[in-house]
C-alpha cells in the first residue's frame, strides 16, 4: 500500500500535484492507496490499472468530488465525512463514507454503488440514471437526504434507511423526487413534501423485499453499522417511490393552432395575397422535405490515414474489412491491386508511412499494416483475358519497371522489360542488404510478374539508339531506369572515397568487397545505414556514420546500425580524405581504412533524346510522368524517393499510358483525408501490448475509418427506424435512410464509429402553392 501525507514537510499539496502522484504511482503498478488529504478534490477518480487490476484507496479528510466517475475495479472508503459532489457521475465504482456525504451526493450517478454511513445533502442522487446494458447505480443512506433529494431521477435504485430521525418532518426533505421519470427510491421513515405530480408512494412486494434483504448486510457492514441488522430489517416500516406513468400523469389543456386558424383566422386578411393557407401544420419534429438536415451514407468517400498517408494508395481498411468477413483470399489478392511487391516492400523494407497516423494508435498501437503484406507473397492474379493488341517497352527491371509492367500486362498489353543487370529487381536486388530483404521474398515476387506474361530481357543495356529503336518498335514506352550514378563531392582526397552503391552492389552480388576494420560513412540517410550494414557484414569492426545535418533516415534503420555497434555522428562536415581517415572542418580526425560515401544518386539519362526536358540531373516529366506522346517515366529518374514513393508513381504512369493507348480519358483521382474528427474511438476497447494479435488477425482493431464495417449500429439505433440496410446486384451492401421517416436528428452520424454517415442541410426546394 501507498501512502501519501498531503502535508508531509509542512507544505500541502495542491489537488494537482496529488493527482498527478497517483496517476504515477498507478503506472508504475501500484494498486492500493492510503491518502492522508487535507480537502483535495476529485480522489479516486477515472482510473484504472494498466494490467486491469483492481484499485483500492482509503481516504481521510478529502475535498470536492471524491470518487467522481469512479471506474469499474476501483473501490474507494473515506473514513469520517466528506464534502459536495460524492460520486459525481459515478460510472463503477464503489464508494463508501462512513460519515455524511456532503450536497449533491450520488448526482448524475450512472453505475457502481454509493453508500453513506451518515445523512446525505441537498439534491442527493439527482438526475441518477441507468443505461440498461448495464447493472442500475445503487445508493444507499443510512439517516435521511436534503431538500430537492432524487430530483430529476431517470434510473437506478436508492435506499435511505431514515436511522435517528423521528424529529424529522421527512427523510427525504423538502420538495424531493421533483421531475423524477424513473428508477426507485425505498424509504424508511416519515415522508413530506414528495411530488405528487411526479411520483407514486407504495408498500413493498416481494421482489423490492429480496433485494432490500439481499444487500442490507453489505451495507451495515460497509459503514460499520452491523447492530442495525434487526431494527432495519422490518420490512412493513418501508415503502417505495416510483414515478408516474405517461398515462397516470396529470395533462394541460391544450390549445391547438389549427383551431384558431379555423374558427378565429379573419379570411381575406392582411396576408390572403401572398399566402395560401392550406392548413396544414409542420411539426417540431418532422421528416421529408421538412427536415433542416438530410444524412448521407457516404461510404469511401474519404481515404483512412493509412491509405492517405501510403504513396501507392493501398486501402488498407479494405483488407482488414474483407479479413473480418472471412475472404481471406480476396483480402491477399486486393493488395495486388496496388503493388507487386507486398512481400518485399510493403512487409520488409517500408517505413510503412500507412502505420505513422493510423487512428487505432490513438487508442493503443497502430494496426499490424506493414506486417499484413506478407502474406501476400504466395497469392497471384489471372492473366488479363482480353488483350489490346499494344506492346510496352519498359526500360528497368526496378520497383518503378516492374510495377508499371505488372500495371500495363494486367490490362491487356504486351509488356517486355529491359534491364541492364543479369536478375531484375534493380536496387532491392543490387543494394538493399539481405538482413532486410529475403533473396527468396524478392525473387518470388519477381516471378509472379513474370508469371502475367510479362516479358524478361536481362543483360540488355539501353543507350540512344536502342531507345530510338524501342520508340519505333513499340507503341508506348517507359523508361524507369533508376539513380545509378552516386553523387561525391571532390574533397581534397575524394579520390579515395569508396561509392556506397557500387559498395552495395558488391556486397549483394557476392563479390566480398575488402575493407578495414574502421569504417566511416559519410551519409545518414536509408541508404548510408544500408552501407553500414553492409560493412559489418564484411568484417568492419568499428563504423561511424556522419552528416552535416540530424540524420534523415528512418528510426528503425538507425536503430538496426546502432544495435550492430555503429555510431552515429553529427553536425559533422568533412573538409578532406586522407590516408588516415576523414578531416573534419571543426579539425577533428575521424581515423579510417574505408570511408563510402553515400549522399544519394542521380540517374543516368545520357541515352535519352536532348529535347527532352531535364532539370538539375532528373527528368522533368509533367502529369503522371509523361514525357512525350505514349512515353513516361517514374520513380528515381524524376526524383529520389522511397520504393513505396516510385510504385504509386509507376501505377500512374502505367495507367496514364494505357489511357493514351486505348484512347480512354485519364485524371489522378485525388485523395481526400478523413477528418479525425468523424470518428467515435470510444467504441473500441483498449487491447494490452501483449495482446495484440498476428496481421491476419487484427482485423478487429482497425478502426475501418472512413469505410462501413457493416456494424448495423445506425440502423439499430435510428429513433425513427429509417435506415435499413440494402443488398445490391453485385452482392455488396449499402445503409439507406427512408425520408419519409428521417427527421434529420443525426443519431446516425453521431453512432458511426467509422465516420460513414454525414449530415447535410436539407436544400430540397419546398412544394409551391
Amino acid at each position: 500500500m501507498l501512502t501519501i501525507d498531503t502535508l508531509a514537510g509542512g507544505k500541502r499539496l495542491s489537488t494537482q500535484e496529488l493527482l498527478t502522484a497517483i496517476s504515477e504511482a498507478l503506472a508504475a503498478g501500484e494498486t492500493e492507496f492510503h491518502i492522508l488529504a487535507s480537502g483535495q478534490h476529485d480522489i479516486g477518480g477515472p482510473l484504472w490499472h494498466p494490467e486491469g487490476k483492481s484499485l483500492r484507496f482509503t481516504v481521510t479528510n478529502p475535498g470536492q468530488r471524491v470518487g467522481s466517475m469512479c471506474m469499474p475495479g476501483t473501490e474507494v472508503i473515506v473514513e469520517g465525512s466528506s464534502s459536495a459532489d460524492v460520486g459525481w457521475l459515478n460510472a463503477g465504482g464503489r464508494i463508501v463514507v462512513k460519515g455524511d456525504g456532503g450536497d449533491t451526493t450520488a448526482h448524475c450517478a450512472a453505475g457502481g454503488s454509493i453508500y453513506v454511513g451518515g445523512r446525505a445533502g441537498t439534491r442527493s442522487g439527482s438526475l441518477m440514471k441507468h443505461d440498461p446494458l448495464y447493472a442500475p447505480p445503487e445508493f444507499w443512506v443510512l439517516k435521511r437526504c436534503g431538500s430537492f433529494s432524487f430530483e430529476f431521477m431517470s434510473g437506478g435504485i436508492a435506499v435511505v434507511c431514515g436511522v435517528d430521525v423521528e424529529a424529522d418532518e421527512s427523510v427525504l426533505g423538502d420538495r424531493s423526487c421533483v421531475g423524477m421519470v424513473g428508477g426507485v427510491v425505498y424509504v424508511r421513515g416519515p415522508l413530506h413534501g414528495v411530488s405528487a405530480k411526479d411520483v407514486k408512494v407504495r408498500a413493498l412486494e416481494a421482489a423490492d423485499i429480496d433485494y432490500l434483504s439481499s444487500h442490507m448486510d453489505d451495507f451495515l457492514q460497509s459503514v460499520e453499522r452491523k447492530e442495525l441488522q434487526a431494527e432495519l430489517t422490518k420490512w412493513n416500516e418501508w415503502q417505495k417511490i416510483v414515478p408516474l406513468t405517461y398515462e397516470e400523469r396529470p395533462k394541460k389543456v391544450e390549445s391547438h393552432l389549427f383551431d384558431f386558424r379555423t374558427n378565429e383566422w379573419v379570411p381575406g386578411g392582411i396576408f390572403s395575397d401572398v399566402v395560401k393557407d392550406d392548413f396544414s401544420v409542420v411539426g417540431l419534429v418532422t421528416s421529408g422535405v421538412m427536415r433542416q438536415r438530410v444524412p448521407q451514407w457516404e461510404n469511401a468517400r474519404f481515404a483512412a490515414p493509412c491509405q492517405f498517408n501510403c504513396p501507392a494508395s493501398i486501402p488498407s481498411q479494405d483488407r482488414f474489412n474483407l479479413l473480418r468477413d472471412g475472404k481471406v483470399g480476396e483480402a491477399y489478392r486486393l493488395v495486388l491491386e496496388y503493388t507487386p511487391f507486398p512481400g518485399s516492400v510493403c512487409g520488409s523494407v517500408c517505413p510503412n508511412l500507412c502505420m505513422d497516423d493510423c487512428t487505432r494508435g490513438q487508442i493503443d498501437l497502430s494496426a499490424q499494416i506493414g506486417a499484413l503484406g506478407r502474406y501476400s507473397r504466395e497469392v497471384t492474379l489471372p492473366q488479363a483475358v482480353q488483350k489490346t493488341g499494344k506492346t510496352v517497352a519498359v526500360i528497368g527491371g526496378g520497383v518503378a519497371g516492374l510495377t508499371a509492367a505488372w500495371e500495363l500486362v494486367r490490362q491487356g498489353h504486351d509488356v517486355t522489360v529491359f534491364e541492364s543487370d543479369a536478375k531484375m529487381g534493380g536496387k532491392m536486388e543490387q543494394a538493399i542488404p539481405r538482413s532486410r530483404l529475403a533473396a527468396e521474398v524478392l525473387e518470388a515476387e519477381v516471378a509472379r510478374v513474370a508469371s502475367l506474361g510479362v516479358t524478361y530481357r536481362n543483360n540488355e543495356t539501353v543507350d540512344a539508339a536502342k531507345f530510338a529503336q524501342l520508340r519505333q518498335q513499340y507503341d508506348g514506352v517507359v523508361v524507369a531506369t533508376g539513380g545509378h550514378v552516386s553523387k561525391v563531392i571532390p574533397w581534397p582526397g575524394s579520390e579515395r572515397l569508396v561509392k556506397g552503391l557500387e559498395f552495395l552492389k558488391a556486397v549483394n552480388s557476392g563479390q566480398k568487397p575488402k575493407i578495414g576494420k574502421k569504417v566511416v560513412v559519410i551519409g545518414c540517410g536509408n541508404a548510408g545505414m544500408d552501407v553500414a550494414i553492409g560493412a559489418y557484414e564484411m568484417g568492419a569492426e568499428e563504423v561511424t556514420c556522419i552528416d552535416v545535418a540530424k540524420p534523415a533516415a528512418f528510426e528503425k534503420e538507425i536503430e538496426h546500425v546502432e544495435e550492430l555497434g555503429g555510431v552515429l555522428l553529427w553536425p559533422a562536415a568533412t573538409q578532406e580524405i586522407t590516408a588516415e581517415g576523414v578531416r573534419l572542418t571543426d579539425g577533428r580526425m575521424l581515423a579510417a581504412d574505408t570511408v563510402i560515401i553515400s549522399i544519394g544518386e542521380v540517374p543516368d539519362l545520357s541515352f535519352l533524346p536532348a529535347e527532352l526536358p531535364q532539370e538539375r540531373g532528373f527528368m522533368k516529366a509533367g502529369a503522371a510522368g509523361k514525357l512525350a506522346e505514349r512515353l513516361y517515366t517514374a520513380g528515381d529518374t524524376i526524383r529520389p524517393g522511397l520504393l513505396v514513393d516510385a510504385i504509386g508513381a509507376a501505377r500512374e504512369a502505367a495507367k496514364a499510358l494505357h489511357a493514351e493507348l486505348t484512347g480512354e480519358a485519364y485524371a489522378t483521382k485525388e485523395k481526400v483525408a478523413l477528418p479525425q474528427g468523424r470518428l467515435s474511438t470510444e467504441y473500441f476497447e483498449r487491447c494490452q501490448t501483449g495482446q495484440v494479435p498476428q496481421a491476419k488477425e487484427d482485423y478487429l482493431r482497425c478502426i475501418s475509418c472512413g469505410t462501413c464495417r457493416d456494424c448495423h449500429m445506425c440502423e439499430k439505433s435510428c429513433p425513427e427506424k429509417a435506415i435499413s440496410r440494402e443488398i445490391k446486384e453485385d452482392g455488396s451492401f449499402a445503409y439507406v435512410s427512408d425520408d419519409s421517416r428521417c427527421i434529420g436528428c443525426g443519431v446516425c452520424a453521431g453512432i458511426c464509429p467509422c465516420g460513414i454517415w454525414s449530415m447535410h442541410p436539407n436544400n430540397t426546394p419546398l412544394p409551391c402553392n
